[in-house]
């Protein structure tokens, strides 16, 4: 087990048993099905755009695109219906009304949604394709509380820095050159329009500012949080603007009103197939990056689909679908397998299987007042991350 691993573990157990007096404490195990029964017919789900596709109720497919929700609903006789999301924050509200069956997390949404009771741990024995998943994937400090694991994941990917070749030389090797050496670009920099960004900043100044102690991006006390807002508030002066879908970056790249800054592979790749000259990287520092976890209300009016639907979505054929089309990595070697069939390239591309690639990545993490890293109830919580997100965007 990494460090990191071991850091988030320990935090994460204080952190669910003080925000829930129902939450799981490290001596009691929560209760979790022994079995899986009889299929209700219907499932409701909250889902980022592009990972619930087609059937009777999923996001309609575009010409060129894939259906694994019809397959599912076939096998299960599960009518699927998924409301998107826009944001974490949405999605937490949305479970929290009890309408739907299980939610697509992110992991600055996760926590909040097992500290709010909002979410169940689940029995992985009922899982059969569970046992196939990375290991990399399994009981991170995102989608786990002591011991126990409260979903399954959709796929993985890394926060990119991506910057135009003909404009940021390219060697460039670190996240300086949006951060200390943003002004050489002023006006063409950009970054993600989240609040989690705050992160980015935390992992550039746990590499160059070691005197701050820094041992965890999403883990800040007063003085780490205020160091991490004044260097994004020194970046504002250099951005020409946040991006906030992939569409926006990739136009603004190929217009040229963006040169440098946070991006994902996807992006990278539709620039690069359209010949506009870009390089992504994970810096030198480390980045932060995503594993969204499929996850069961505690309310769940229709289980047993839901506990077919965490199954078959790291299926190999389902997997291969979801994570080719949306661009990230699939969550098995089996899965990766299928998606070359779709895909020649695309595990290689996305380093899926490069376990030593994504020990650089900080998965999103919901920050909390008891900090992450077992520090005690000295960290700054998600609505101080929101505040302060508001002050630096002006």
């Amino acid at each position: 087990m990494s460090k990191r691993r071991i850091a988030g573990a320990i935090g994460v157990i204080a952190i669910v048993v003080g925000a829930c007096t129902s939450g799981p404490a490290a001596s009691v195990k929560p209760s979790v099905p022994a079995a899986v029964g009889t299929t209700e017919g219907a499932l409701n789900l909250v889902a980022w755009t592009q990972y619930v596709m087609g059937g009777s109720g999923g996001e309609a497919v575009s010409e060129g695109g894939y259906d694994w929700v019809k397959p599912f609903e076939d096998a299960t006789g599960c009518k699927v219906n998924v409301k998107v999301g826009a944001s974490s924050s949405e999605m937490v509200q949305l479970m929290k009304t009890g309408e739907y069956d299980g939610v697509s997390a992110s992991g600055d949404a996760t926590l909040r949604l097992i500290a709010g009771g909002d979410v169940s741990a689940i029995n992985t024995d009922l899982i059969p394709n569970y046992k196939n998943v990375f290991e990399g994937l399994k009981m991170q400090p995102h989608n786990s509380v002591g011991g126990v694991a409260y979903g399954v994941p959709h796929g993985r990917g890394a926060n990119l820095l991506m910057f135009n070749t003909d404009e940021v030389p390219e060697t460039t090797d670190s996240w300086s050159v949006v951060f200390d050496g943003g002004s050489a670009f002023k006006g063409k920099v950009t970054a993600y329009d989240y609040e989690i960004y705050i992160a980015d900043a935390a992992v550039y100044l746990m590499a160059t500012k070691p005197d701050l102690k820094i041992t965890n991006p999403y883990s800040l006390d007063a003085t780490q949080f205020k160091a991490a807002v004044d260097l994004l508030k020194e970046q504002r002066k250099n951005i020409t603007r946040y991006w906030g879908t992939a569409q926006d970056q990739i136009d603004a790249f190929t217009s040229g009103d963006m040169v440098v800054g946070t991006t994902w592979q996807y992006q990278a790749n539709t620039l690069t197939a359209a010949d506009v000259p870009v390089k992504a990287i994970v810096p030198k520092e480390g980045t932060t990056g995503w594993s969204d976890t499929w996850m069961i209300s505690t309310k769940a009016k229709n289980p047993n689909c839901m506990y077919k639907w965490m199954d078959y979505i790291i299926s190999p054929p389902a997997n291969a679908m979801a994570t080719v089309w949306f661009g990230e990595a699939p969550v098995s070697q089996a899965g990766c397998d299928e998606a070359e069939k779709l895909s020649p390239g695309h595990c290689e591309t996305f380093h899926a299987t490069d376990e030593a690639y994504f020990d650089k990545v900080w998965y999103w993490n919901t920050p909390t007042k008891e900090c992450i890293d077992g520090r005690g109830p000295i960290c700054t919580d998600f609505a101080e991350w929101t505040k302060a997100w508001t002050e630096i965007k002006g």
